[in-house]
């Protein structure tokens, strides 16, 4: 029953909105951002870096090598590290392409700041090239981790690594926190 609304809700061509499958409500603006709402950044972008990035490109450098020489977790359940968890393996690698995907869209988002307090500079225009870079480096990653090629896989990291070095030595690589951003 649930799936038939589903299907309903995704096939509808009239305009006109679906009405919710028996047992559901809704969406309301209770249940999420009410439309034209700006979304609540909460955290600072190195705390985005440490959170997102940095866990998601060490897959994708991971899966240069071979991925099941990955010794396996007691209870991937429970496994701390992305390659051995219940959605481990090439899995693991899709879901660390996307999320740097969609990572561009969180360090692009107006009000991001950087650790030092200062704005990150998402309106400038090598700010917005960057973040497109890694857009398309987190794709590529996503396709060839599909494919499950290990070769593949070597290219993308250099992709990858270009990619995030770019916005890095632009922004990053200063000898003081307070010239960050700048």
């Amino acid at each position: 029953m649930f799936l038939g609304g589903v299907a309903r809700a995704q096939t509808s061509t009239g305009g006109v909105p679906n009405t919710p499958a028996r047992g559901t409500s809704p969406p309301t603006a209770a249940r999420g951002a009410s439309r034209g709402s700006t979304p609540k950044v909460d955290a600072n972008l190195l705390q985005l870096m440490r959170g997102i990035l940095y866990p998601s490109s060490n897959v994708i450098f991971a899966a240069q090598e071979d991925l099941s020489k990955q010794a396996a977790a007691a209870d991937p359940s429970v496994s701390p590290n992305p390659l051995t968890s219940t959605y481990g393996g090439w899995q693991a690698v899709e879901n660390a392409g996307l999320a740097l995907a969609e990572s561009a869209n969180l360090i692009a988002m107006p009000g991001r700041m950087c650790s030092n307090g200062k704005p990150a500079p998402v309106q400038r225009a090598d700010w917005v090239k960057f973040t497109q870079g890694l857009r398309e480096a987190g794709r590529a990653a996503y396709k060839a981790a599909q494919s499950k090629n290990q070769d593949t896989m070597v290219e993308i990291a250099d992709t990858l690594s270009a990619a995030c070095a770019g916005c890095h030595r632009k922004w990053r690589e200063k000898p003081r926190l307070a010239d960050r951003c700048k």
